[in-house]
């Protein structure tokens, strides 16, 4: 199952983040949530959100 870790604002930063994800190893996809707004929901499986949630923040605060 497929959990949702982060709401990005813009296509940019959700490409930004699933690329650091991936280059992380975990298994990560983005999927838009909202025609009118442009925001993407960055999901990855149940199992490893504890440990995406770390490197999420290093990403998001360097």
């Amino acid at each position: 199952m497929w959990t949702v870790i982060y709401i990005a604002p813009t296509a940019r930063l959700a490409d930004m983040i699933t690329n650091k994800l991936s280059e992380e190893g975990f298994l990560v996809k983005a999927r838009s949530i909202s025609l009118s707004k442009q925001q993407y929901e960055i999901l990855v499986p149940s199992g490893e959100v504890e440990e995406v949630q770390e490197v999420l923040n290093s990403i998001l605060h360097p």
